[in-house]
């Protein structure tokens, strides 16, 4: 139940930040989701590939704890690329010309007569 969560409100915040910069929302909601599991598998990875060097004792059994472990690489990969994404669509921010807008929808003969 935790881990649903988790999901709505991850895919939630990467909604809004694609609709703040005028990006696909559903398909950066989807991928934030992804991020999250992205991170349990490769969290699970480096416990596993820890666990058989250095013998951590840890109960792979136990689905539980597997979720408690989990959750701080997921959280950290989730925040990693939301901290990329709004960085990467801050810095190419094309500010448009108020007089662009305004222009949408006449014909060319019309601005001809304006300018």
């Amino acid at each position: 139940m935790l881990g649903i969560i988790l999901i709505v409100l991850i895919g939630k915040q990467f909604y809004k930040l694609a609709e703040q910069h005028n990006q696909n929302k559903w398909l950066f909601g989807i991928l934030g989701a992804l991020s999250y599991y992205l991170g349990a598998f490769i969290g699970g990875i480096i416990l596993a590939v820890t666990d058989e060097f250095v013998s951590l004792g840890i109960d792979w059994d136990n689905n539980l704890l597997m979720t408690f472990v989990a959750i701080p690489f997921s959280l950290g990969t989730v925040y990693i690329f939301y901290y990329l994404l709004k960085k990467n669509w801050k810095n190419t921010v094309v500010p448009l010309d108020s007089n662009e807008i305004q222009d949408i929808g006449k014909n060319t003969e019309e601005l001809e007569e304006e300018n």
